[in-house]
C-alpha cells in the first residue's frame, strides 16, 4: 500500500483518503515518499491548531487556518509542491463550503506537484468527490515492524535475549495490533512478568480481545470444553483434526491452500454450535463470534454494509481465527425479497458477505451452523463457497451412549450404576441436548426430595419429554432427505455406510 501511496502522490494525484487510525506512522511514511525526488514539503492541519508543517511543535497553532474552508483556500494559495494531510476532515466533509473548496483545489492542483491527503479513521465521502478521490486503507504494521517494536522494548528494559521460537510467538500473537497496541501491551507484559517470554503470550492476546469487544458486533468465544467433550460425529471430528494444522508455515511449503471454511447443518440441539466452539481449542485459534443482528442497523443508509465491511476487517487483521455464525439461516432468510422490507439492505449485506468469502485471502475460517437448509439461498450453498458441507443428524444409539457417558460423568463419578443399554433405548429420537435436559430434570427431582437419583429418575424424565423429532417430524424429515444427497454426514457409521453403498 505504501508503494501505491508513493505512485499516487508522484502521479500528481490531488486528493487522497487515507483510513487510518495510526496517524503517527501514517505521517512518517508520507513524510519518508515527501523526501523522494521531486521533493515535497509536507503540512499537517488539525481542527485544534491549523495548519502546522510537519516536525514543527504540537504546540504551534496557526489560529488564521483553523476553519477548513480557510486551511483549504491557504493551501490553493501555495506555489510550491507539497503534501497537505488533513486529519480528522470527516465530520465537516458533508458542509457544502467544504465540498466546494475540497472541488476548487483539485481543480487548480494540476500541474502543481501538490496533493491534499484525508486521514482519517472513517471513511465518508461525499457523492461530488466519488470521482476525484482515491480511498486507500493504510496497512496494519508487519511482522517485521512489530519486530523493530518488540526489539525495542527488550532493549529498554534491558531484558536478557530471548529464543527464536519466544519471539515468533510474541509477534504472532500481536499480529493485527496498531504499532501503538503493540509497544503498550508488550509494556505490560514485561510488567505483569518483569520480563518478556513464551508464558505472556496470552497477556498479549487479550489486546486482541479487547480489540474485538471495542469493535462492538464480533464477540470474543472462549471455550473450556474439548472436542472429545463432544458425542459421536466422528467423521466430522475426524475431518477437523486432519486440519488442525492446515494454517501453519509447514501446510504452505506442502502446498495445500488455506481452508475457507465449513458450514453445519443439522437437527436442532444436536451439537453443531459445541463442535464450532471446540474447533477453536483444536486448532490453537482464537473464536470470534459474528453477530449478524447487530450487524443490522437502521439509523442511517449505509450503516449496515459499513457495520459487516468493519466487523470482517477487524476479523481478517487477527487472523488466523475462527469467525463463528450461529444458525446463518435466520441471518440470511429474507435476502431474497429484502427490497420490499428493508430496502434491499439484506441483500446487499448478504452479497458483500459472499464476495468476502469468494475473495477472501487472509486465514480466517468461516464457521456457519444452520437449522432451516431451505432457508438458505442458493448461491450460498454452491460448491466451492465452503470447503465441506456436513449434516448432523439425531444421534445414533452408540452416540447416544456416548452423550450419556459424557454427561454423567461431568456429574457423577460412580456412573457404572446406571444401565447405559435401557437408557439408549427408551431416548430413541432424542437430540444431545434434550439428553443433557432430560438428566437436569432428573437431577432436580431427586435433589428437591433431598436424595440421589437413580435410573428410574431419569426414565420418569425420559418419558415426560416430547422430542423435536416428534413435534416438527415433517421438518426433520425433509431436512434428511435434502442432506441425504447433497451433505455429508457428520457420523463414521452412516459416512462409511454411505461409501460401501457407493
Amino acid at each position: 500500500m505504501k508503494e501505491e501511496l508513493s505512485v499516487l502522490i508522484q502521479a500528481q494525484y490531488p486528493l487522497i483518503y487515507l483510513v487510518t487510525s495510526e496517524e503517527e506512522r501514517s505521517e512518517q511514511a508520507i513524510a519518508t515518499i515527501a523526501h523522494s525526488k521531486p521533493q515535497r514539503r509536507v503540512y499537517v492541519w488539525t481542527v485544534t491548531h491549523g495548519i502546522v508543517e510537519y516536525g514543527q511543535p504540537r504546540n504551534v497553532t496557526q489560529h488564521n487556518t483553523v476553519s477548513p474552508q480557510t486551511a483549504i483556500e491557504w493551501v490553493i494559495r501555495q506555489k510550491e509542491p507539497g503534501i497537505f494531510i488533513f486529519k480528522d476532515l470527516h465530520p465537516f466533509i458533508d458542509n457544502a463550503e467544504v465540498t466546494r473548496w475540497l472541488r476548487d483545489a483539485i481543480a487548480g492542483f494540476k500541474d502543481t506537484q501538490k496533493t491534499i491527503i484525508l486521514m482519517s479513521p472513517l471513511q465518508t465521502v461525499p457523492i461530488e468527490l466519488e470521482k476525484e478521490v482515491v480511498v486507500l486503507d493504510f496497512p496494519l504494521p508487519t511482522m517485521g515492524e512489530l519486530n523493530e517494536v518488540l526489539t525495542q522494548k527488550l532493549d529498554e528494559t534491558r531484558a536478557r535475549r530471548i529464543s527464536t521460537e519466544t519471539r515468533e510467538k510474541l509477534l504472532k500473537a500481536a499480529l493485527g495490533l496498531t504499532r501503538d497496541e503493540a509497544e503498550k501491551v508488550y509494556r505490560k507484559a514485561h510488567v505483569t512478568a518483569g520480563k518478556l517470554t513464551e508464558s505472556e503470550v496470552e497477556v498479549v492476546l487479550s489486546e486482541k480481545k479487547q480489540l474485538i469487544r471495542r469493535n462492538g458486533i464480533l464477540e470474543y468465544v472462549e471455550e473450556d470444553e474439548t472436542i472429545d467433550s463432544v458425542g459421536g460425529l466422528e467423521e466430522l471430528k475426524h475431518w477437523l483434526r486432519q486440519r488442525s494444522n492446515a494454517f501453519t508455515e509447514r501446510a504452505r511449503e506442502y502446498g495445500l491452500p488455506q481452508p475457507k471454511g465449513m458450514l453445519i447443518l443439522g437437527v436442532p440441539g444436536c451439537g453443531k454450535s459445541l463442535i464450532a466452539k471446540t474447533t477453536s481449542r483444536l486448532w490453537g485459534l482464537p473464536l470470534i463470534r459474528l453477530d449478524m443482528g447487530r450487524v443490522y442497523d437502521g439509523s442511517m443508509v449505509g450503516r449496515s454494509e459499513a457495520n459487516l465491511r468493519n466487523a470482517l476487517k477487524t476479523a481478517e487483521s487477527i487472523s488466523p481465527a475462527i469467525l463463528f455464525i450461529d444458525e446463518i439461516d435466520k441471518a440470511f432468510a429474507g435476502s431474497a425479497g429484502s427490497a420490499d422490507s428493508d430496502g434491499g439492505t439484506s441483500s446487499r449485506i448478504f452479497g458483500s458477505f459472499l464476495t468476502w468469502m469468494q475473495e477472501k485471502t487472509s486465514p480466517v475460517f468461516v464457521m456457519a451452523t444452520a437449522n432451516r437448509v431451505e432457508r438458505l439461498p442458493s448461491e450460498f450453498l454452491r460448491k466451492g463457497r465452503f470447503d465441506e458441507i456436513f449434516f448432523v443428524d439425531l444421534p445414533n444409539p452408540q452416540e447416544r451412549r456416548e452423550i450419556f457417558q459424557i454427561h454423567l460423568s461431568k456429574r457423577r463419578r460412580d456412573i457404572e450404576r446406571f444401565d447405559l443399554d435401557q437408557l439408549v433405548n427408551i431416548c430413541d429420537g432424542f437430540s444431545g441436548a434434550e439428553i443433557e435436559q432430560a438428566l437436569i430434570a432428573a437431577m432436580y427431582e431427586a435433589f428437591a426430595q433431598d436424595r440421589e437419583f437413580t435410573q428410574l429418575d431419569i426414565i420418569a424424565a425420559i418419558k415426560a419429554t416430547l422430542p423435536l423429532s416428534k413435534t416438527m417430524s415433517e421438518q426433520v424429515t425433509a431436512l434428511r432427505d435434502w442432506a441425504r444427497q447433497r451433505a455429508r454426514p457428520a457420523a463414521a457409521s452412516v459416512a462409511e455406510y454411505q461409501r460401501m453403498e457407493f
